[in-house]
């Protein structure tokens, strides 16, 4: 059976879209044993990297609304990861615990692995290319709104 070709495989979106799909699948396929979603890994691994960085924080780095980091730290916090200390007088500071610095690294580890699987696809100057580009195609949206 032959693949058709179609006007979507010359547009940017879809063809980012349908990149995403399958990079995120194989994220999930290599984290699946840690019973957390992409979100949760990734605010782990901000913290673990950022000790005592403020919630609000983390989900200005990650882009993620203030409602939704609700329930990821919450989660993080409940299984043990995740500790909130006194910062000052009123804010609060997150920390890994010894076992989220322990998930954060074995999770840095596979992310590597993985990255370096799709990254070997591409000639050294593409893959430079391509990630100069990509955050620009991400300001376009903050340029709008900003």
């Amino acid at each position: 059976m032959a693949i058709l070709t179609t006007a979507l495989d010359h547009l940017l979106g879809y063809q980012l879209r349908r990149t995403t799909s399958v990079l995120m699948a194989d994220f999930a396929r290599v984290l699946a044993d840690f019973d957390m979603r992409p979100a949760e890994v990734t605010t782990l691994m901000v913290i673990a990297g950022n000790p005592d960085c403020s919630q609000s924080e983390v989900g200005e780095a990650l882009a993620i609304k203030r409602a939704n980091m609700v329930p990821i730290i919450a989660r993080l916090i409940e299984r043990g990861l995740v500790a909130r200390t006194r910062a000052d007088g009123r804010s609060l500071a997150l920390r890994v615990t010894p076992a989220g610095a322990e998930q954060a690294a074995d999770a840095l580890q596979r992310i590597a692995a993985h990255e370096a699987r799709f990254k070997g696809v591409l000639k050294r100057d593409d893959l430079d290319t391509l990630l100069r580009a990509l955050p620009l195609l991400r300001r376009v949206d903050e340029d709008r709104t900003g």
